[in-house]
């Protein structure tokens, strides 16, 4: 394997599909038999001050990391060449602990909400090039979920009410949540499948 290959890079559709469905599989689970403590906490999530700190935190360390010094270990392990920007990289270093407190901090209105697009769209990028260039036409099932997380996530960070919105549409009707469940837990099932049994070796 060519070490000089950003990990990225180097992420296997197979491995990374079996983690996918998994986690697809548990998270929808959780939703469809913890039904009323998800919808509480759902519902609750847009106005939670502490846990957009934390996932703020955690983009903000992930996006910190892709710039991060090279020749540090496993510091180092993430960090991307960004061409003509690598010039800007030192200062982009020192700015995110100022930006992460500035923001953590001043921003009252649906922190979480656009913290969990941002997060969205770090992971969005692990998923595109796991399946990037890949030959089972089946791939095709992560980078549908993938555009379909950037579109939400763009939406999170620009317009964050419409995560309430969608909320409220979904809690509405036990039938239409259980519905939506189902569905993801189709979808995971699905991507797990295709992951033990087309994705080896790719």
């Amino acid at each position: 394997m060519n070490s000089a290959m950003h990990a990225y890079e180097r992420l296997s559709l197979h491995q990374t599909g079996i983690v996918f469905g998994i986690l697809l599989i548990v998270g929808h689970a959780l939703l469809l038999f913890r039904a009323e403590c998800a919808q509480k906490f759902l519902v609750s999530f847009p106005r939670n001050q502490k846990i957009g700190q934390i996932i703020l935190g955690i983009g903000f360390l992930w996006f910190w990391l892709l710039i991060a010094p090279e020749g540090k270990g496993w510091v180092s392990s993430l960090a991307m060449d960004m061409t003509e920007f690598n010039a800007v990289k030192p200062w982009l270093r020192l700015l995110m602990p100022v930006l992460f407190v500035l923001v953590a901090y001043s921003i009252k209105e649906f922190l979480s909400v656009r913290a969990l697009g941002l997060l969205g769209l770090l992971i969005a990028e692990l998923l595109f090039r796991a399946s990037d260039l890949k030959d089972p036409e089946t791939r095709l099932l992560v980078p549908i979920w993938t555009y379909g997380l950037v579109i939400c996530s763009l939406f999170w960070v620009g317009m964050p009410y419409m995560f309430r919105d969608a909320v409220t549409w979904a809690t509405a009707s036990q039938s239409r949540w259980k519905a939506l469940c189902v569905g993801g837990l189709a979808y995971g099932v699905a991507v797990l499948t295709c992951a033990i049994l087309f994705w080896k070796g790719y």
